[in-house]
Order: C-alpha cells, then sequence, then structure tokens
C-alpha cells in the first residue's frame, strides 16, 4: 500500500507526515461522498425541505449575541440588509424566499426593464445579514 502511495518511509518527520496525509483523506460519515462531483450533483439536486436549510444567512451582531446562533434559515417577513454586491447596504423585508433558484427577492431591491416594468432582484442568501427575525412559531 505504501508502494501504492510512492512514499518512502525514512524519517520520523515524514512518518508523521504520511499519517497527517493519511488521516485527511479518511472518509469522516460513511452516509456522505466526499467527491467532489457527488457534493455539487447533492447541492443542485437538494428537495425543497433541504434547500430550506441550506439557504440560512448570517444574523446581525446584536441578534447573535442574544439568540446565541450565528445563522439560521431564511424566512418570508424577515428584515435583511444586503453586504455584497450591486446593492450594498439596501435593507428592507424579503418578499419571497425562490428555493427553485437559490434567491431571495427582498422590497427596493428591483431592476426596471426595457418596457419601463419593474422586477424583483434576486438575491444569494449568503450575501445578505438578518436584521429582524420574523418570530411567530
Amino acid at each position: 500500500w505504501l508502494k501504492a502511495r510512492r512514499f518512502a518511509v525514512q524519517s520520523p518527520h515524514s512518518l508523521a507526515y504520511f499519517l497527517r496525509l493519511l488521516l485527511s483523506s479518511m472518509k469522516v460519515k460513511a452516509t456522505v461522498s466526499s467527491t467532489a462531483r457527488k457534493a455539487r450533483k447533492a447541492h443542485f439536486n437538494a428537495p425543497s425541505h433541504l434547500r430550506q436549510k441550506i439557504m440560512s444567512a448570517t444574523l446581525s451582531k446584536e441578534l447573535r449575541t442574544k439568540y446565541n446562533v450565528r445563522s439560521i434559515p431564511i424566512r418570508r417577513d424577515d428584515e435583511v440588509m444586503v453586504m455584497r454586491g450591486q446593492f450594498k447596504e439596501r435593507d428592507g423585508k424579503v418578499t419571497q424566499v425562490y428555493r427553485k433558484k437559490w434567491r431571495i427577492h427582498i422590497e427596493r431591491v428591483t431592476r426596471d426593464k426595457v418596457n419601463g416594468q419593474t422586477v424583483p432582484v434576486g438575491i444569494h442568501p449568503s450575501k445578505v445579514v438578518i436584521t429582524k427575525i420574523k418570530l411567530d412559531k
């Protein structure tokens, strides 16, 4: 097996390196693939109930200290602030969570079409910070 890896153990230092290499390539969870191709396929073909969990956004500093949680799945009436991109520093209420496209629509984050119609711009949840949570459940 060592020859298959083309690795010759000569000193204790190289043995430690070999063991670190061996442990880093071992799988941690048997049911989850460590192959990048399969991980991407699982991500982009995820069903809606798993997409809700994946589409989480970080909480603001105040909410983080209050609830002791770093991020939560985003919901419809949460108030968020965009932190990246063309609409940076723009805040508003989430009007739609578009799970199929992995995007959220926010009030006042819109674009004008050529015909004059206003359409919402999709923002990825990782690019926003939740400033106020809708609590009803």
